[in-house]
């Protein structure tokens, strides 16, 4: 038999400000990586909002994909500043193709952040509609940034269905209760 546990993660706290006027993107080694983590994407995502990539190995990010650095600046933060910085960000785009459903989005949407993300691996049961948009049309994810660039109350609205979204399938209460479960099942 198999049981799947899905991910449970510890709450950050609401903290979307969506001060900032730019997308966040949370991607580690994104020029070695290259089409995995979406970083081919990139150009199209900076030519709708300026973006901030935060992550390990990002420096020289802008200038290999042939972007303006002030259209995609690369963010060196501490791991205890990152939450609050994503926050501050209007929106958080997830443009990873091929790895496991990414812990970022999942933070991203905790912190309260509205989601733009490729309809990859389990994107579509982690976003459900109100969330976020998701699609593997770059159009479409494109256009939601510029949407949700320019209407701050749309994605406060989208981000909060976002955050309860989170909280609800994959908060921790919620993953410690699974695991409680499972454990007395196979030991009785």
């Amino acid at each position: 038999e198999t049981t799947v546990i899905e991910h449970g993660i510890v709450d950050p706290g609401h903290r979307w400000t969506g001060e900032l006027e730019r997308a966040a993107v949370v991607v580690n080694e994104p020029i070695r990586r290259g089409r995995t983590t979406g970083t081919d994407l990139l150009p199209e995502f900076a030519r709708a909002a300026p973006l901030d990539v935060f992550g390990m190995r990002t420096d020289g990010l802008a200038e290999h994909i042939g972007v303006d650095p002030e259209r995609c600046r690369t963010r060196d933060v501490p791991q205890s500043d990152l939450h609050t910085e994503l926050a501050r960000r209007r929106v958080y785009v997830h443009p990873v193709r091929w790895t496991s459903l990414g812990l970022s989005l999942l933070e991203a949407m905790h912190l309260g952040m509205p989601v733009v993300a490729l309809a990859t691996t389990e994107v579509t049961e982690a976003v459900p509609p109100g969330a976020g948009v998701v699609s593997n049309r770059i159009d479409v994810l494109t256009d939601a940034v510029r949407d949700f660039l320019a209407d701050p109350l749309h994605a406060r609205t989208v981000g909060d269905g976002a955050r309860a979204a989170a909280l609800s399938r994959y908060g921790l209460s919620r993953f410690l209760d699974d695991w409680e479960r499972l454990l007395k099942e196979v030991t009785r």
